[in-house]
């Protein structure tokens, strides 16, 4: 069986079990939150983080690790090295990792096979596309077989979001100041999603944040394909209960073969904000 290495950017959360497994290596992002700049590591302190976010008169930002940084993260005796990074869409972690294997390749002979996935997703996006290479590797497939059956299961997954807080919307000027007033005020929350290429785009909202999980929930079933034999990936950012809750629901409704949870790192913190919940299949 061939070594195999997956190097993840630290949009994609890890469960504990893959953290402590030695086939795993994170590359971070940038964040700034008003000029002061935080690496998106093992270092992150989401408390922190989210005050300076509310505190903060601009929007936070994220910076995609350097191609040099990616170049370093390939090196080693892994004869398979597969990149996961946030969608090509959201940010320039994709084609930053795309041309470190560029370079990687004009500068050493080895036989080392690099490929990198747009997740066309994020946050436990990754984490489940992660999982399905490792699944693969482990029974055997080749590295062309693996891509293959990887590029299918990005294909049939969905990523859903549902935001308590509507205010780095209204920072990034994604939303107006009028409408993120008007949906303060009506307690009206957005219940977001991916499209196919990996854009972020609105596909619902209600009154409170238990009516636009039962709606998350409710397009969770409507999009998810063959959810029963599939792992269903929740993050949430400063929540804990809400995440209990969104577990709950899709365990009674949906019945997956398994449930990840997990809390958000530093760019699904900036993307989810505080309150938020992302649900990825």
């Amino acid at each position: 069986m061939s070594q195999y290495k997956i190097v993840i950017d630290s949009c994609g959360e890890l469960p504990e079990d893959l953290k402590a497994d030695g086939h795993f290596c994170t590359v971070p992002l940038l964040l700034d939150v008003d000029g002061y700049q935080i690496t998106d590591d093992e270092t992150f302190n989401q408390r922190d983080f989210l005050q300076r976010v509310k505190a903060c008169i601009h929007s936070p930002k994220s910076s995609c690790p350097s191609p040099e940084r990616y170049m370093s993260a390939y090196e080693g005796e892994a004869e398979h090295v597969y990149v996961v990074t946030l969608s090509g869409k959201l940010s320039g972690s994709y084609n930053s990792a795309v041309l470190a294997a560029d370079l990687y390749h004009e500068e050493h002979e080895d036989s080392k096979q690099i490929h990198v996935f747009n997740s066309k997703s994020a946050s436990g996006g990754e984490s489940l596309i992660a999982m399905k290479i490792v699944e693969c590797e482990e029974k055997g497939l080749s590295f062309e077989e693996v891509i293959e059956t990887v590029d299918k299961y990005i294909e049939e997954m969905s990523t859903f979001f549902v935001l308590e807080n509507l205010e780095t919307l209204r920072k990034n000027g994604r939303l107006s100041r009028v409408k993120a007033l008007v949906a303060s005020a009506l307690k009206i929350k957005p219940v977001m999603g991916s499209t196919p290429e990996g854009s972020i785009c609105q596909f619902d909202q209600a009154r409170g944040m238990n009516k636009a999980i039962v709606k998350m929930v409710e397009l969770v079933g409507e999009k998810g394909i063959n959810i029963h034999e599939k792992i269903v990936a929740i993050t949430y950012c400063n929540c804990p209960e809400r995440a209990k809750l969104l577990e709950e629901a899709i365990r009674e409704r949906l019945n997956p073969a398994k449930i990840v949870v997990m809390d958000t790192a530093g760019v699904s913190s900036m993307y989810a904000n505080d309150g938020g919940v992302i649900v990825a299949v």
